[in-house]
């Protein structure tokens, strides 16, 4: 019946008693029996499914009864007419008096005529992908193709192709991080894929010149402490406040590795991002053609670990391992990973300085300075692990990995607002104070909870399952645990 019915009949209904459902049913074959006719008969309109299922909806409160009754029809729209005006005869119910009144008649197909011009209009919009390319376009496209290599898979996580024989590295969060410095030419990032720093990365550090490149938000600031406790971190770059690196143009990320500072500067500081920013302030880079902030010597004491990481290249030789980028004119401790800029883009100073660190004597030239540094850091690591997670992988991990049966809902800055059940999760979300930016629940998504979490303005859903949606509000990104993951 729902695949051929045209009309909706819509009533409302009132009774002076209590009364249920199959009260309701009853009155309408009842006293509409033998009322039209033959032809019209109730029972054997259903019976050839001209006329569909009787929905009722009824709910008492002091003593009386209240409710709704649909009816699909699929006769013509005089006969409906004639069924709906039937309907409004019915004057008992069970034991007690009722009305009935016919409060609307729906054309089913109007409705979905609105719906098939609704959806054409978004497909005239935007259906139609333009297929033709001008030659410059074509050029580009190749030209791009040909420039930037693909991740590779260095024990386990997403890395530029030059992360295993180059002498300096660039830690990044997620893999997305890597295709964005990679689209820039820099070819020597690898991604630590959360908080849990891997062992192969805290490994690749000891012998490295090391810049963690970090978003510029809490999460980053977590995964820079944990990296100092288990690694050895040079430089520190933080993308500006509240973005990620992957939202970054090629500018911006230039922009944020030029500003980078020692790290060994920032083990005392409460606030790192903040820290990293007054210094990065105070030390700019100048065009200087060594690659070195203003007023620093190119002498092994100055160069610290660059120094060092110069001469085990040189040892094994592999000094010349320059892949398509631009080195710096000392020829020390640069990270060999940008390639030649295309016209238009960015200099070769820009590539140099987004090479890696840049040589500084803010970062120590003595194993003494190291050791310190490492400490400092250490403990700014255990002092961190007591405040409240903020990357959403630790939430994930605390709610849905750890099977809690849980709901946490999480403000702008990935704090938690609240923690409740994960049943309760409807009610947490619908009155909350202050509308939760993203909700983890361990448990499933249905549409009662997406429902309330669109009128709120939630701006991601995660659960460990979702459920079928009649309706996905644009607004709000359902996802599961698995989808996150595999997306990151």
């Amino acid at each position: 019946m729902k695949d051929t019915e045209k009309y909706l009949i819509h009533a409302t209904i009132a009774a002076d008693g209590v009364v249920e459902r199959s009260d309701v049913v009853g009155a309408v074959f009842g006293q509409t029996e033998g009322l039209l006719g033959d032809e019209l008969d109730l029972r054997d309109l259903q019976e050839s499914s001209r006329v569909g299922r009787i929905d009722v909806a009824v709910e008492s409160e002091n003593g009386q009864s209240f409710g709704e009754v649909t009816v699909a029809s699929s006769l013509d729209k005089i006969e409906t007419a004639i069924l709906a005006a039937a309907l409004e005869t019915i004057d008992r119910i069970g034991p007690c008096h009722a009305s009935v009144e016919v409060t609307s008649i729906e054309d089913v197909r109007a409705a979905k005529r609105r719906e098939v011009v609704e959806r054409a209009k978004e497909l005239i919009a935007g259906g139609f992908e333009e297929t033709s390319l001008r030659s410059d376009d074509i050029l580009e496209e190749v030209r791009e193709a040909a420039r930037v290599e693909g991740i590779v898979d260095y024990e386990g996580l997403p890395a530029g192709p030059r992360v295993g024989d180059s002498d300096a590295v660039i830690v990044v969060e997620g893999r997305a991080d890597v295709l964005t410095v990679l689209e820039c030419g820099i070819k020597n990032a690898v991604a630590v894929e959360g908080t849990n720093v891997p062992d192969a990365v805290a490994d690749l550090t000891a012998d490295r010149t090391v810049t963690a490149f970090l978003d510029g938000d809490r999460g980053g600031e977590l995964i820079l402490r944990e990296l100092a406790q288990v690694g050895d971190v040079d430089y520190v770059a933080f993308a500006p406040p509240g973005e990620s690196v992957e939202d970054l143009d090629r500018n911006a990320v230039f922009e944020a590795l030029r500003g980078k500072v020692p790290y060994s500067s920032l083990v005392d500081e409460p606030n790192l991002r903040e820290a990293a920013a007054d210094d990065s302030g105070d030390t700019p880079l100048e065009e200087n053609g060594t690659g070195l902030p203003a007023g620093a010597s190119d002498t092994p004491q100055s160069r610290g670990k660059n120094a060092t990481g110069s001469e085990r290249a040189s040892d094994r030789g592999d000094a010349s391992v320059v892949a398509d980028g631009a080195r710096g004119a000392t020829g020390g401790g640069l990270v060999e990973a940008v390639e030649d800029t295309p016209a238009g883009a960015a200099t070769d100073s820009e590539g140099a300085d987004a090479q890696g660190p840049d040589t500084n004597p803010e970062s120590g030239s003595d194993g003494a300075t190291d050791d310190t540094a490492a400490d400092d850091a250490e403990a700014g690591g255990d002092a961190s692990l007591d405040e409240e997670p903020r990357s959403i992988e630790e939430h994930v991990q605390e709610i849905v990995d750890a099977g809690s049966d849980r709901a946490r809902l999480l403000g702008d800055d990935r704090g938690v607002l609240a923690e409740v059940d994960a049943g309760d999760a409807f009610d947490a979300v619908e009155d909350a104070e202050t509308a939760p930016h993203t909700v983890v629940v361990d448990g499933l998504i249905d549409q009662r909870l997406l429902d309330v979490a669109a009128q709120r303005g939630v701006s991601e859903l995660l659960g460990r399952e979702v459920g079928e949606f009649v309706k996905r509000p644009v607004g709000t990104r359902v996802l599961t645990v698995g989808d996150l993951r595999a997306g990151s």
